[in-house]
């Protein structure tokens, strides 16, 4: 029993220091990303992109780079996009990078991982929008591009494109940034609050043989074969599929499986799967049908394999493949909480996170003045259900992180 009670306490404090030390890199990539939401509108993006070509997809990914990291607003978005008139191939290339090219979600692997991976993340959000292109192009039916067409031509009304300089300047701007930082958080606590928690319960409980059994070859002090390297590729989307993390939860789940010797294809293939979760599938599936849904699923799991299979091997050649840290390396749980510049930029975030909330109060009447016009946009009837699954998931997440802080005080 005691045994259990300990494994508790550590997960609950490796949980809680893998959010400790991320806070303030979720805080800097969230205020940079409303930010860039309020004075770059979503309408002059709409604008500027037509059918796939470099130009459309080029400014797409520039766009997406500049854009929410949330997987299921970016998918909003590129939904809006495919609707206004702009081609597949740009609409997928938003969603990609917004995804995987954003600056916060970089900031999170350097912390957890290493710099091989920020780079391999970057690079390979590129790849896997070259690949999206390129499998489209050579696979998409006409008729299903057609009948998708008809599903999402619905008549939009154009919101007004606000100047971007005045808003910059003003108070009113500022709160529009309050508004949307919060809304940044609102949509991913729930996926940053279990995902942390499922990794602190895999530091604790989970044995390194379940990853040398799940990841064939992880582990092994012998070179992985193509074939080895290959599955890992493919057991990663899988993996990803059946957690229902987004990309900022799943950083941590991969930090261990780096730490428990998985290739460094099978973990980039693992980050770059929070397009292809269940959840993702069913409301791609209420946008587009699921005839497209299951097509752009298929088109990004090739893409993915091909990308951490390229991004794998090139590394090899340049000898820039990371190595696995050694177990005595690995931070004790309660080591993340000492006093070093995280604990000064979590301050320093936490103050400006206080600062934005009483920007945000002072705007509360206009909010919900707002909120209440706008309503059908936010919060539509696609993402109600999940919304449910995932807050009852989080819900018991903090009650087990309350659970082991208890169990790490009796076991002390």
């Amino acid at each position: 029993m005691n045994e259990f009670l300990q494994h508790w306490g550590d997960a609950s404090l490796t949980s809680l220091g893998f959010f400790w030390m991320a806070f303030w890199a979720f805080s800097l990539g969230y205020l940079i990303s409303s930010g860039i939401q309020v004075f770059v509108t979503r309408e002059r993006m709409q604008q500027t992109m037509g059918e796939a070509g470099p130009r459309s997809v080029g400014l797409a990914t520039f766009f997406g780079f500049l854009s929410s990291s949330c997987s299921f607003a970016a998918l909003a978005t590129s939904k809006s996009l495919y609707q206004k008139g702009a081609g597949l191939v740009p609409s997928l290339a938003f969603l990609l990078a917004s995804t995987n090219l954003v600056i916060e979600l970089g900031i999170i692997i350097a912390i957890f991982l290493s710099w091989q991976f920020v780079v391999a993340e970057y690079l390979g959000g590129i790849l896997l929008i070259l690949f999206t292109w390129l499998t489209v192009r050579l696979t998409l039916p006409d008729s299903l591009e057609r009948a998708t067409r008809e599903r999402v031509s619905n008549n939009e009304e154009q919101g007004e494109v606000p100047d971007w300089k005045q808003l910059i300047g003003s108070k009113e701007g500022w709160k529009k940034v309050a508004r949307q930082y919060f809304m940044e958080w609102g949509m991913v606590w729930r996926d940053v609050a279990f995902g942390f928690t499922v990794a602190g319960i895999i530091a604790a409980f989970v044995p390194n043989s379940f990853f040398t059994t799940l990841f064939a070859g992880a582990g092994s002090s012998e070179s992985l074969s193509f074939l080895q390297i290959l599955q890992q590729t493919l057991v990663g989307p899988l993996a990803a599929f059946f957690t229902f993390i987004g990309s900022m939860g799943n950083i941590p789940l991969a930090s261990i499986l780096f730490a428990n010797g998985v290739s460094f294809a099978g973990i980039m293939a693992f980050i770059f799967s929070d397009l292809v979760v269940f959840p993702m599938l069913r409301i791609m599936a209420q946008y587009f049908g699921w005839k497209m849904a299951f097509y752009i699923l298929g088109v990004f799991l090739i893409s993915l394999v091909a990308a951490a299979l390229a991004l794998h091997y090139g590394f090899a050649a340049f000898e820039l493949l990371p190595s696995a840290p050694e177990s005595g390396d690995q931070i004790q749980p309660q080591e993340r909480f000492a006093v070093d510049y995280t604990l000064f930029f979590n301050l320093a975030f936490l103050g400006l996170t206080a600062f934005l909330f009483w920007l945000k109060r002072e705007d509360a009447a206009q909010t919900k003045s707002r909120e209440h016009q706008h309503e059908h946009h936010d919060h539509g009837s696609s993402s109600s259900l999940s919304d449910k699954f995932l807050s009852g998931l989080a819900y018991a997440s903090f009650l087990w992180l309350a659970g082991g802080l208890l169990a790490y005080g009796f076991v002390r």
